[in-house]
C-alpha cells in the first residue's frame, strides 16, 4: 500500500476531531479510497469518514485495514505544514509516513491489533432534514452549552429551533430564509457534550445537514469536495425538557 496526499491538512483536522470520540480505529484503504467507521466507548455516538480515491495524487492499494492509535497519528499529521505533501506506505506491521516539503521527514507508526467487528453505519429514516450554515449552527450549539448540558432540535410550523432549558435558557430560531427545512413537526433532545465535538467539523465545510425525528438518533453531515464526515448521536430521552 502506498498513497499520497497533496493537502494533508484536511486529513489532519479530521483525525483530530475523530480522536475526541475514539482512541483507536480501523482505517480501511481499498479501491474506493480511505474510510473510518467507529463507535465511541459509551456507545452513544458513531462517526463515519470517507476520503475518496480521487482525493489522492497517488493511490496504490488493494484492500488494507490499518489498526491505528489516533493520538499517535494526530501528532504526526500535525507536523505537516501548508504546502507539504504526505505519503503513507504500509510495510509489514508498520505504517511509514513521509512528509515532503523543503526536506523529507520520515516517521514510522506501529500498527495495532484492534479486536472489534467492522462497524456498519445504520440505515435510519428521518422525518426532518435541515441544511444551514455551519457558522450559524455552531453558534447555536455554543449558545445552548452556556445554559445546559442538552438541547432540543425541533421543527415547528416550518421553522427550525435549537433550544436548551435549565435554570436558564437559550433559543435559536431559523426560518426558511436562513435554512433549507424539510419535514414534519418533531422534537428530539441531544447531549451538548457530544454536539460541541461534532460542530468542529463545521470548520471543514460551509454547510451542515441535520437529520432527525422525534426521540430518534440525530445524523449530522459535513460534506466537502473531497471528503465526507458524518456523526450519529443517540437521543437524550427524558421526561422533562
Amino acid at each position: 500500500m502506498l498513497i499520497k496526499l497533496e493537502n494533508p491538512q484536511l486529513l489532519s483536522r479530521v483525525i483530530e476531531i475523530i480522536s475526541e470520540l475514539v482512541l483507536e480505529v480501523r482505517i480501511k484503504v481499498n479501491e474506493f479510497g480511505m474510510s473510518i467507521a467507529a463507535i465511541d466507548p459509551a456507545n452513544v455516538a458513531m462517526v463515519e469518514f470517507k476520503l475518496p480515491r480521487g482525493a489522492f495524487s497517488q493511490f496504490e492499494a488493494d484492500s488494507e485495514v490499518l489498526g491505528i492509535n489516533l493520538d499517535s497519528l494526530k501528532r504526526i499529521l500535525k507536523r505537516a505544514g501548508i504546502g507539504s505533501s504526505l505519503i503513507m506506505e504500509k510495510r509489514d506491521n508498520v505504517l511509514n509516513i513521509q512528509i515532503q516539503d523543503r526536506i523529507k521527514r520520515n516517521f514510522s507508526l506501529s500498527l495495532i491489533d484492534i479486536e472489534s467487528e467492522d462497524k456498519e453505519v445504520p440505515s435510519l429514516e428521518y422525518v426532518a432534514r435541515v441544511e444551514l450554515d455551519s457558522v450559524d449552527f455552531t453558534a447555536s450549539i455554543e449558545d445552548c452549552a452556556v445554559v445546559a448540558d442538552a438541547c432540543s432540535f425541533a421543527i415547528e410550523e416550518k421553522g427550525f429551533i435549537i433550544e436548551a432549558k435549565g435554570m436558564n435558557s437559550a433559543r435559536s430560531e431559523f426560518s426558511i430564509d436562513e435554512a433549507k427545512i424539510d419535514g414534519e413537526n418533531c422534537r428530539s433532545r441531544y447531549s451538548l457534550e457530544y454536539l460541541q465535538k461534532f460542530v468542529k467539523g463545521g470548520k471543514l465545510t460551509d454547510k451542515i445537514v441535520a437529520k432527525f425525528s422525534g426521540n430518534h438518533p440525530l445524523k449530522l453531515e459535513f460534506k466537502g469536495e473531497h471528503m465526507e464526515l458524518n456523526f450519529i448521536l443517540a437521543p437524550r430521552v427524558e421526561t422533562d425538557d
